[in-house]
């Protein structure tokens, strides 16, 4: 068969017909007349538009098959048009039986923790997704990198900014793609609130507000658990606050203060790790960002930012749906769209064209270099230096 698309003139072509049918996925755009072609149109490469022709899909092997793989990874890889569930890993064989019917995966894409390392050795499968609690993330993909496979970690990357530079140096020796599981970065609300904050459409940003938490009720035991989470919600919940300031401020901040909340119970089940944390995150420009997150109370899921005369927010904003934005100009007159979908076709798009993601692993050791900032300040009660945060943005307008 001819490959597709191997003229500039057949390719413009073909991405018109696409970003028509992405259009009607994405209807409407904002109110404030931005162009909805940067929310929609992908820039994909000419092997991307080759393998959307023939059908060509990358294998993705799921490590860890809890909620969010059950939940959202599983059913986001039957919607994907770039990559397919090819394979698993579990510790759990009636997960693995379960997994192997209801998806038809072949015998031999099926592992476990033990076997894990012969997935070198399966041509079926491209890209490995960590989807295990985050102590666990720096052993599995530094084995994923010896395995020579692209890699994908859920956030936060890692424990401690330690971990992070062992994976990337271990990725790095690899020669394959490494991303992190931001998904919100492929979301058209948040990609809005990055273009009207980063491109100073209403104004430059006074403040920001981020809110995010629940009541734990100790269903995934792992989460109070230090080791295996590295922290309490500010790893979990609180680190969606962090990303959501930065992207819409488009800068880093220069430092940093926090105070625990009240412990609830600190002999039970917040014994090793926070039952909340409050935090603001200083700019360079004097503008600040006040911050929360809880195990212990429900918290609003807001990301709101203010300007001199104007504002923008989205309420709910952190969910795999249900995500609604407005400004003081009105409703962001968006779609929720699936998230995941978005994000690992956006993965094989970059393994198939041999071009940089947006949400890479320095991405992931710089928020990770922030968490441990704000627990240094909260346990000292001291102001803390960002500095030395390494200085990667999404920054809207600058391609990938």
């Amino acid at each position: 068969m001819k490959p597709f698309a191997t003229t500039a003139a057949s390719r413009r072509e073909f991405m018109r017909t696409l970003s028509l049918g992405l259009g009607a996925t994405l209807a409407g755009t904002s109110v404030l007349g931005g162009p909805l072609a940067w929310l929609t149109e992908t820039d994909y490469g000419p092997a991307t538009l080759d393998a959307l022709q023939t059908g060509r899909q990358l294998g993705v092997a799921l490590v860890g098959l809890g909620k969010y793989s059950t939940g959202q990874l599983a059913p986001a890889l039957q919607q994907t048009r770039l990559c397919k569930l090819a394979g698993i890993v579990t510790g759990t064989p009636a997960k693995a039986a379960r997994w192997q019917q209801q998806y038809r995966l072949p015998e031999q894409n099926i592992y476990d923790y033990k076997t894990f390392d012969r997935i070198a050795d399966n041509p079926a499968i491209d890209i490995i997704y960590i989807v295990l609690p985050v102590g666990l993330h720096a052993e599995y993909v530094e084995r994923a990198a010896r395995a020579g496979k692209h890699v994908i970690c859920e956030k936060p990357m890692a424990p401690t900014a330690a971990d992070c530079r062992r994976m990337l140096a271990a990725m790095q020796k690899s020669g394959k793609k490494f991303s992190i599981g931001y998904r919100l970065h492929f979301e058209p609300h948040h990609r809005e609130m990055m273009r009207l904050g980063q491109q100073k459409v209403l104004g430059p940003i006074k403040s920001l507000v981020a809110d995010n938490g629940f009541r734990f009720n100790n269903d995934t035991p792992w989460r109070v658990d230090k080791e295996l989470a590295g922290g309490g919600p500010l790893m979990d919940m609180g680190i969606y606050c962090v990303q959501g300031v930065v992207y819409t401020k488009g800068e880093l901040p220069v430092s940093v203060t926090a105070k625990l909340a009240p412990n609830p119970d600190p002999k039970g089940l917040f014994r090793e790790v926070e039952a909340g944390v409050s935090w603001q995150m200083q700019f360079g420009d004097g503008s600040v960002a006040d911050c929360r997150t809880s195990y212990a109370e429900n918290l609003s899921s807001r990301l709101r930012a203010e300007t001199t005369t104007d504002w923008m927010e989205l309420e709910p904003a952190f969910g795999y749906g249900g995500i609604a934005g407005r400004s003081s100009q009105g409703a962001m007159s968006l779609q929720n769209v699936p998230q995941q979908a978005r994000q690992l076709d956006d993965f094989a798009d970059c393994i198939l064209n041999d071009k940089p993601t947006r949400v890479p692993g320095e991405m992931g050791l710089r928020d990770v270099q922030l968490l441990q900032a704000i627990y240094r300040a909260a346990e000292t009660g001291r102001k803390v230096s960002t500095k030395d945060v390494v200085a990667v943005l999404d920054e809207v307008g600058s391609g990938r």
